[in-house]
């Protein structure tokens, strides 16, 4: 089993940056993949970015290229999303997610997710 605890979600103006980070504990967090993902109002939940077991491989929705940077501190059993240059339609929840078994970028193929942190970005 795996507990997920987002934090760092807030209310920030066109163009600002947040940086989320997501505590996990449970099984060793070292051994499995992270995600973020990300579900605004009457929309299914979407890919934002996944990082593999050791994070040397990271990828990317294409509407955060270039803006939002996913990172892990396996010693502290974290992972981060920062965000920068948030626009108003990257107002949504956001949800870490782990234990990777299909597609990196199918909320599905995750087997355990946090309670959500939400973003809200006004312009």
């Amino acid at each position: 089993q795996v507990r997920l605890v987002e934090s760092g979600g807030g209310l920030v103006q066109a163009g600002g940056s947040l940086r989320l980070s997501c505590k996990a504990s449970g099984r060793i967090f070292s051994t499995y993949a992270m995600g973020w993902f990300c579900q605004a109002p009457g929309k299914e939940r979407e890919f934002v970015a996944s990082i593999n077991w050791t994070g040397d491989s990271t990828y990317y929705a294409d509407f955060v290229k270039g803006r939002f940077t996913i990172s892990r501190d396996n010693a502290n059993n974290t992972a981060h999303l920062q965000m920068n240059n948030l626009k108003p339609e990257d107002t949504a929840v956001y949800y870490c997610m782990a234990d990777l078994r299909g597609s990196y970028d199918d909320y599905l193929s995750y087997d355990f997710w946090g309670q959500g942190t939400q973003i809200t970005v006004s312009s």
